[in-house]
């Protein structure tokens, strides 16, 4: 007789065995029909899953996120039984679920074509339509790889090879298909329904090893309504216009070679913006008290042993072999580097708390295909910092670190901040007592924000709790950026120390702190964020004054020095194209301000301005025109 808890505590007592439909119909005819997968003691499974036992039970829906996603891992499956259908001979390999959708990947000699993807949209919608019960079935390991051999599926023969010998062979039927999979998966075909979309075809190794056959990846989306479809699909078309790849080539910001990949080759825009983000930054940590440094690119193995990053990371690492057989390595992150500066000289209780800041250059190998603009590279400069302090500091500085990157972050117009806080691993270093005081440090520092923020139980670093800033943009995307973590590991490991009070020796707690995380990936976000049009004061190139015709050029250029001046980034257009051209031009370069020179501006010292986006303009004295933008051409520090 299994006692049913649900998640208000209310108990349900049955006399003989229940799956999840009978336990959902029992709570309500509604959540019945609604009812797409279950939780039993935190684990998914079927609705059709037979509970013998007591325990916790949670029915889940469209409007939980385990719901939606087993949508999408079903959809996924419907995909590739579409694609067997129209296309025999077609092998399957795997097909997860990712965020805001899904994708497969198929071995098939002939390309995928975007009328293919109409075609198996079709189709997939005439599977949703016979309503194919889906159930799961546990098969003898050797007999799977028999039965996949023979039918021709390769892949799933070499998949099951590698299953651990103490997990179950799950099969899952959609009608007579079958796919190798653990599930959980909705009842039918049928309960999918049609909020689904195939996106694109991308090229994608096998098990992501460049010396295995390419295969062919479909990628999908799939919602449970239509609204939610089209509301997605419309954040898909808007994102795609604001793509910092097409804007950074359009507003001549940077660019990517093959000879280099993941690094950035930043132009001279390109680069006065990036150089406007850290001097804005350093201007705010100078008011918070950080001490900027600056530490080697290239550090001998040695150092990255003892600070552990060689076994975690090693793999990730550039290195080189010098003709003496020593092994160095190019910096993945600061940390160990700033604790170098930290160990010079005597340290006293009454020097704590010690920030350190660096805008370090790091490099970390990412595969090839990972590799996407600004928002994943190999090299990029990390706005870091390392505050040193005792136990008791902790409090403070964690809420002085939220505090600040908050305000950074509203400076640049992203009010819309989600903090997300992960406790102690089971696996972790560090004594108990300093975890609970590291942990209700960052509690309290979210707390006193009064921001929304999620608990991710267990998924804090080995050596302490942490934070992560959540960004959300203009079009509702998330971009996790800023990163808070208390390292109770790293100084201790690489000898740092402090002399308290008593005499004693102490090691110091470590607060690692990120502000934007990548200078590179940050400024992708802002562009993709403002679509290019960049608030005024961030602006690599603020204005451009043009002259209507060569009779005005002495005045534009006049025009151009003052501003300049002022301290209000300037060129000058005197090329022989007509107005209306260049208005277009520089429009498409997203310039914030065009200045017209005419006969009427020389004849009253004054200027036109034509802002971005605006078909208004407006003429201004030039005195008063430099007096009010020179303002708004500054960084906003107290």
């Amino acid at each position: 007789m299994p006692n049913i808890i649900l998640p208000d505590g209310k108990k349900i007592e049955f006399s003989k065995s229940i799956n999840g439909l009978e336990i959902a119909k029992k709570i309500s005819s509604s959540l019945a029909k609604e009812a797409l997968v279950m939780s039993v003691n935190g684990i998914l499974k079927d609705l059709t899953y037979e509970i013998n036992s007591d325990c916790e039970v949670k029915i889940l829906t469209s409007k939980d996120n385990d719901g939606l996603d087993t949508i999408r891992h079903d959809t996924a499956h419907i995909l590739a039984m579409a694609v067997q259908e129209l296309f025999p001979g077609t092998q399957v390999t795997i097909g997860p679920t990712i965020e805001n959708g899904f994708y497969y990947d198929f071995s098939r000699k002939e390309p995928f074509t975007e009328s293919d993807l109409k075609k198996i949209e079709i189709k997939m919608s005439e599977i949703v339509d016979r309503d194919e019960k889906t159930y799961r079935e546990v098969w003898d390991r050797d007999e799977a790889i028999k039965h996949f051999k023979k039918i021709g599926e390769n892949y799933k023969a070499e998949i099951i090879k590698d299953i651990p010998k103490n997990e179950e062979i799950s099969i899952y039927f959609h009608g007579k298909w079958h796919d190798l999979c653990r599930g959980p998966h909705l009842a039918s075909t049928g309960k999918i329904g049609k909020h689904f979309k195939l996106t694109k075809v991308a090229g994608a190794y096998w098990r992501g090893d460049s010396n295995n056959e390419m295969l062919q990846r479909i990628y999908g989306t799939s919602w449970a309504s239509k609204k939610d479809l089209n509301d997605y699909l419309h954040k898909i078309e808007e994102a795609e216009k604001r793509d910092h790849r097409k804007l950074g080539k359009e507003m001549d910001l940077f660019h990517f070679r093959e000879e280099s990949p993941g690094s950035v080759f930043w132009h001279q825009k390109g680069w006065s913006l990036f150089q406007k983000l850290i001097s804005y930054m350093r201007a705010r940590q100078d008011q918070a008290g950080y001490n900027e440094i600056n530490t080697p690119e290239i550090l001998d193995r040695t150092l990255w042993e003892k600070s552990g990053h060689w076994d975690k990371f090693g793999e990730n690492m550039y290195t080189s072999t010098t003709p003496d057989e020593k092994v160095f390595a190019i910096k993945p992150m600061n940390c160990p580097g700033c604790v170098q500066v930290f160990n010079q000289g005597l340290k006293s209780y009454r020097d704590l708390p010690l920030k350190m800041s660096e805008f370090g250059k790091v490099h970390r190998y990412e595969p090839s295909g990972a590799l996407h603009g600004l928002l994943r590279v190999r090299a990029f400069t990390q706005d870091d910092a390392h505050i040193f302090c005792s136990e008791e500091q902790i409090t403070q500085e964690c809420l002085s670190v939220t505090n600040l990157i908050l305000s950074i972050y509203n400076d640049l117009g992203f009010e819309n901040i989600i903090l997300k806080y992960s406790d102690r691993p089971d696996k972790r270093v560090g004594d108990d007592k300093v975890w609970d005081k590291s942990e209700n440090a960052l509690l309290e520092a979210i707390k006193k924000t009064n921001l929304e923020y999620s608990v991710n139980k267990g998924e804090g670093a080995f050596y302490g709790p942490k934070i992560e800033f959540v960004l959300r943009d203009a079009i509702g995307r998330d971009w996790q950026c800023g990163t808070l973590q208390v390292d109770l590991n790293l100084p201790g490991r690489l000898g740092a120390s402090y002399i308290d009070k008593d005499g004693s020796k102490k090691v110091p707690v470590m607060l690692h702190r990120a502000l934007f995380g990548s200078l590179e990936r940050f400024i992708g976000i802002l562009i993709e964020n403002y679509a290019g049009k960049l608030p005024f004061w961030i602006s690599p190139l603020q204005s451009v004054v043009i002259p209507v015709s060569q009779d005005f050029d002495e005045y534009a250029k006049k025009v151009h020095n003052e501003v300049r001046k002022v301290g209000i980034s300037s060129e000058v257009d005197l090329k022989n194209h007509n107005l209306n051209y260049k208005i277009r031009e520089h429009s498409l370069k997203k310039i914030p301000l065009l200045l017209i020179c005419g006969k009427k501006e020389v004849d009253s010292n004054t200027v036109t301005i034509r802002k971005l986006d605006s078909n208004k303009q407006e003429t201004m004295e030039l005195n008063k025109f430099l007096e009010n933008y020179s303002k708004l051409s500054k960084a906003p520090i107290n």
